[in-house]
């Protein structure tokens, strides 16, 4: 068995996600559902969710649209309440370093473009997409591995600009120093959120119910440190609906 709720995953977090995976565990169990003790968020992200002893996992829109719908069982979407969304939505700030005098998207036709990874739907697809109605997508392009050294990059002077999963830039604004180095651009349109998923063949609604219960148990502090408003029901028809960039993009 293995689980993992890796996606959002940082030290100031790490408890109050031990707490929360304990939840998920109690619920499933009283389903009948077995489940791991402890989470193994260090594991390679695609091993993980391909694994046949999947219990549960968070992935992100684009993998899942590409390479995994037809592999595993789409669970939820748990709602983060970002701003300006539908319920289990969210959406990519635009980032770019506070002191740049450019304000359009337009004006960054030529800027050094870095992104976590060429699959990932906040810091890929979605700025791919808003570059389409201005003509241009970067040809200078540098890929960090994460959203953080992204959003780093760019407060540094490496990159110019990126795009970041709205829930992580939430984070970063909290815990890390660099956050004032950059600004918002703009707003990405919304797309559906960070789906949990489990092996092909689960219980998915033994396993929404579970997961849907521990978000209700979680305590005030740990609630607020995470996030985690609800878990919602998004149709699989609704993530294989959003456009992927074409493999030249990358």
């Amino acid at each position: 068995m293995i689980a993992s709720l890796m996606m959002y995953a940082r030290p100031e977090l790490d408890a109050a996600h031990v707490r929360y995976w304990a939840l998920i565990r109690d619920e499933l169990a009283r389903r009948g559902i077995p489940a791991p003790e402890t989470l193994s968020n260090g594991l390679s992200e695609f091993d993980v969710w391909t694994s046949r002893d999947l219990v549960l996992s968070q992935t992100c829109g684009m993998p899942y649209r590409k390479r995994l719908h037809d592999q595993v069982s789409l669970i939820g979407t748990p709602d983060f309440g970002v701003d300006g969304c539908p319920p289990g939505y969210y959406r990519s700030p635009i980032v770019v370093r506070a002191d740049d005098p450019r304000t359009a998207l337009s004006d960054f036709a030529q800027a050094r473009f870095a992104y976590n990874m060429n699959i990932s739907q906040s810091g890929f697809a979605s700025i791919y997409a808003a570059t389409r109605p201005h003509g241009f997508w970067f040809r200078d392009r540098t890929e960090s591995g994460s959203h953080s050294a992204s959003a780093q990059a760019v407060a540094a002077g490496t990159a110019d600009i990126a795009a970041l999963d709205a829930v992580t830039w939430r984070l970063i604004q909290r815990y890390d120093d660099f956050a004032p180095d950059l600004r918002v651009l703009e707003w990405t349109d919304p797309t559906p959120g960070l789906p949990y998923i489990a092996a092909a063949g689960a219980d998915t609604d033994a396993t929404f119910d579970a997961v849907h219960a521990a978000i209700g148990s979680l305590d005030a502090p740990d609630r607020k440190a995470l996030g985690i408003k609800d878990l919602i029901a998004i149709p699989k028809e609704t993530y294989l609906a959003i456009p992927n960039p074409p493999d030249s993009a990358g």
